[in-house]
């Protein structure tokens, strides 16, 4: 299962925790880093246990799973920049004038009406829950879509996608693995994208021939598919051009 469908099928709680538990290992939440249990993992001089190792190895490669959420799209988190601004400045303990300071807006009351309007947005947000958790119960002709990919760089229509979409557009434009043809509309883009993304290894960083090549073998013009993947927020480079890797 990709990565993206484990995060968005997590709990709550799981998804505080930043990983989940399956029978045999923990899989970070946030980059699919699979730990297995019945393993001693060495860490600077000392040794952990599975589920120890996976809080050390999320907040050493991802600081925290709080500033690994407040940094995804707005259009995944309902945040505008100021309100994520705002609550980074909360979760690190600064009080409300200190806030204010930093900001160098408004009043310490100012920011005590923030407060508050991000508690009524706490409220709202635990209400739509339950009322999408009830609806799931009731729903019989709701489509499954397709998860939004976690480094998405603009959420919109396009990922409208049911499963059943998906399934077609890889077998319309897909044979035995070679990319037949680019298509032109961008929903058929972005699972073709996905698709081409799964072939890239996780953790991993491509110079520029080798990545070529790998797309050379999918697609004729492995240039375009290259550009449009950095478009889309799959793949990232360095500003020269001189190393690719997958977004987590």
């Amino acid at each position: 299962m990709e990565i993206s469908n484990i995060f968005w099928s997590a709990s709550l709680e799981e998804l505080k925790c930043g990983y989940i538990q399956e029978n045999d290992s923990f899989t970070c939440l946030l980059c699919g880093e699979r730990i297995e249990k019945g393993i001693v993992y060495p860490y600077e001089d000392k040794l952990y246990e599975a589920e120890r190792y996976m809080r050390i190895h999320i907040e050493d490669t991802h600081q925290s799973v709080f500033e690994y959420l407040i940094d995804m799209d707005k259009k995944l988190t309902g945040l505008t920049e100021h309100q994520k601004n705002l609550l980074s400045l909360f979760y690190q303990g600064k009080n409300d004038k200190e806030i204010q300071k930093v900001l160098g807006i408004g009043s310490a009351s100012t920011i005590r009406h923030h407060r508050f309007a991000l508690k009524e947005k706490e409220r709202q947000a635990k209400t739509f829950l339950a009322l999408m958790e009830l609806l799931k119960e009731k729903d019989e002709h709701a489509p499954a879509f397709v998860p939004v990919h976690k480094t998405a760089t603009m959420v919109d229509e396009r990922y409208n996608i049911t499963q059943d979409e998906h399934e077609q557009f890889l077998h319309k434009y897909f044979s035995e693995g070679i990319l037949t043809r680019f298509p032109q509309k961008e929903k058929q883009r972005l699972v073709i994208l996905r698709e081409i993304s799964n072939h890239l290894k996780t953790d991993y960083n491509y110079d520029e021939q080798e990545l070529n090549q790998i797309l050379k073998g999918i697609y004729e013009d492995y240039i375009l598919i290259r550009r449009y993947l950095i478009e889309y927020g799959f793949l990232e480079r360095k500003s020269d051009g001189s190393s690719y890797w997958l977004k987590k």
